[in-house]
């Protein structure tokens, strides 16, 4: 019975040591299958969890807004942004997607242009409005809605045509993002 008992523990130790091994191991990934180191990003249009000015929405020049972030990680070789709207009737509305910046960019000027293909080799994909570039907040009249500008440092320039969609840069970029920053700003019309 003593040698049951004993075998049984260390079945049970086995089991446990496996399960710490799986959860530390996963610990720290997003759910784009990176780490979840965090980059440090800000706008000189609004504050974190702020208001986005006109400026940058529909109802103005619809104008991407500057950003800008800290150093990335070592070994990084391209950003990668998304801008989306999770508060949209229906569905997250897509506003911006941008891949295959270059690894030195630490920001982007107001103005982007709404090209599929930008001079320093990045390109842009479409957003839900079907078109290229950066298509600013829009939402139907009543509560605000949030907009969340979220960038991804990347181990790898991504070997996406331009146009890509959300979903085709989510799947591409799948373990390769070294770290990641959020900056949310809120507009209502």
């Amino acid at each position: 019975m003593g040698m049951v008992t004993m075998k049984t523990r260390i079945e049970l130790c086995s089991w446990l040591l496996a399960a710490l091994i799986l959860c530390c191991g996963t610990a720290g990934r997003s759910v784009t299958g990176g780490n979840a180191m965090t980059l440090s990003m800000k706008s000189s249009a609004f504050a974190h969890e702020g208001d986005i000015p006109q400026k940058h929405t529909c109802s103005g020049a619809d104008v991407s807004p500057e950003l800008s972030w800290s150093d990335p990680p070592a070994g990084t070789q391209s950003f990668s942004l998304i801008m989306d709207d999770p508060d949209a009737p229906g569905a997250t509305w897509v506003h911006w997607v941008l891949y295959n910046l270059p690894a030195e960019t630490r920001e982007l000027p107001e103005g982007v242009p709404k090209e599929l293909e930008l001079k320093d080799g990045s390109r842009q994909g479409r957003n839900d409005f079907a078109r290229p570039g950066y298509g600013g907040p829009c939402p139907p009249r009543g509560a605000p809605h949030r907009y969340y500008f979220k960038l991804y440092a990347l181990d790898t320039r991504l070997n996406l045509a331009p146009g890509a969609t959300k979903a085709d840069l989510e799947k591409a970029m799948k373990g390769h993002i070294l770290a990641q920053a959020q900056l949310m700003g809120r507009f209502k019309r």
